[in-house]
């Protein structure tokens, strides 16, 4: 579906705004609904020094948005085994500084890790290997202790693109193609730069001249933000967290990774992190996705889940307004075209659970499991969905009783009462 044409105007105003105002040489940027890229557009002369013109096919260097699929790797291995997000880090790397904090302390920034590796800026020097990145590292420079607060580690990333280098038995950009790119055909995302490239620049505070910054191969720090990719690419992958293909995660591994699991206190309710995705509270929804910057890029990509909406943008700039204009583009998006909201349609019969449906009762608190989108839904003083795990048995998908079990507790003339998480739910108030 296309965009009306007085929308278009709007966001293409959002990107010239954000080059003319932060002096970016160029900028791409594009909108994604239902799946689809339903819009691009570009603005500056200079994604390259002889005055090459940006577009939805040019790469720009991601940044950070680069650590999301070292996290999506993460949570494969841990789907299909390998590791447990609880697990120490020593256990799959041993004799490591930081071997105490647990995999799920890397993905949330929550271990409290130095941000950078110890020795020259490695996002403007030749990259090292493994082994010289380890033999670096020193505890004595954390930030803080675990589970005190988000502090960003980009060194936590070059850790777990070695966990899962080594659990695979493969180079971490091998599974990063072979697992994430080539189900999604991202086919325009590499390790380097493949023409045509933007070249990354700086602009002098002074002469406003522009000056090309480095690019080197981070090598060991790689996972933290190595990847070059195309605005058509991450449209793709944008859609990929809107409607997670199975092939690469499943929507529940989504899901998860999309839940807040730390936070600055300063921005806790505006802004938080789960694992290896960004938050960004826009009331009552939720973005979610990355921002990225490495010497003469920034970059950004964020969804609306519930709206079936994205945006990504990049540009050739060390700093200045990208990595947010995904948001900016979303809210015009919306402002102009309202999301409808999905058409009802009737519900197909529950494979488990119809004799569950109607009024319950805590107490004398009333409560209603009900279906919707083939799932089982208790609202009331109670919320939560239900997924069958057995016969009488069903777990918490979401709400407050995530992750609980309901048991059906039977008697001879049928059930007698739901337990749930010690929650008596009976048919009448206080079962009387």
């Amino acid at each position: 579906m296309t965009l009306r044409s007085d929308t278009a105007a709007a966001l293409y105003a959002e990107v010239a705004a954000a080059q003319s105002e932060w002096k970016l040489p160029s900028i791409a940027a594009g909108v994604v609904r239902d799946g689809g890229l339903v819009w691009t557009g570009a603005r500056g002369r200079f994604a390259t020094a002889d005055g090459g013109m940006p577009g939805p096919d040019v790469q720009y260097r991601v940044g950070s948005i680069t650590k999301t699929m070292t996290a999506v790797l993460v949570l494969q291995a841990r789907d299909d085994g390998l590791l447990g997000l609880n697990d120490a880090v020593g256990k799959h790397l041993p004799g490591v500084p930081f071997g105490d904090l647990t995999v799920r302390h890397l993905l949330a920034h929550s271990g409290g890790m130095n941000a950078e590796p110890e020795g020259p800026w490695w996002e403007r020097n030749p990259g090292v290997s493994f082994e010289a990145l380890a033999a670096a590292m020193d505890e004595s420079q954390a930030a803080g202790g675990p589970d005190q607060r988000h502090h960003y580690s980009n060194l936590g990333y070059g850790l777990l693109g070695e966990i899962v280098s080594r659990l695979r038995g493969a180079p971490w950009f091998d599974l990063v193609t072979e697992r994430i790119l080539r189900p999604l055909e991202m086919r325009r995302t590499s390790y380097l730069p493949q023409a045509p490239a933007a070249q990354g620049f700086s602009v002098h505070p002074f002469s406003a001249r522009l000056v090309e910054e480095p690019a080197y191969d981070a090598g060991a720090m790689a996972p933290a933000g190595q990847v070059w990719s195309t605005i058509e690419d991450l449209a793709r992958y944008a859609a990929f967290w809107i409607d997670p293909v199975p092939e690469v995660l499943s929507r529940e591994s989504v899901e998860e990774m999309a839940t807040p699991a730390a936070a600055d206190p300063r921005e806790a309710l505006n802004a938080s992190y789960g694992l290896g995705l960004r938050l960004q509270a826009d009331d009552p929804y939720l973005f979610v996705g990355h921002t990225g910057s490495m010497p003469g890029f920034v970059a950004g990509l964020f969804v609306d889940r519930a709206r079936r909406i994205g945006a990504v943008a990049l540009a050739n700039a060390t700093y200045g307004r990208c990595a947010s204009v995904p948001l900016d583009l979303m809210r015009t998006l919306v402002s102009y075209e309202p999301v409808l909201p999905q058409e009802w349609v009737p519900e197909p019969a529950l494979a488990q659970g119809e004799e569950l449906l109607g009024h319950w009762y805590w107490g004398n608190t009333p409560v209603t499991m009900s279906v919707c989108g083939g799932i089982l839904q208790l609202t009331g003083g109670l919320s939560s969905r239900f997924s069958p795990e057995g016969p009488d048995l069903y777990r918490g998908r979401d709400g407050y009783f995530a992750g609980e079990r309901l048991r059906v507790v039977r008697d001879g003339d049928g059930i007698r009462h739901l337990d749930l998480a010690t929650f008596v739910l009976t048919r009448t108030p206080y079962g009387r």
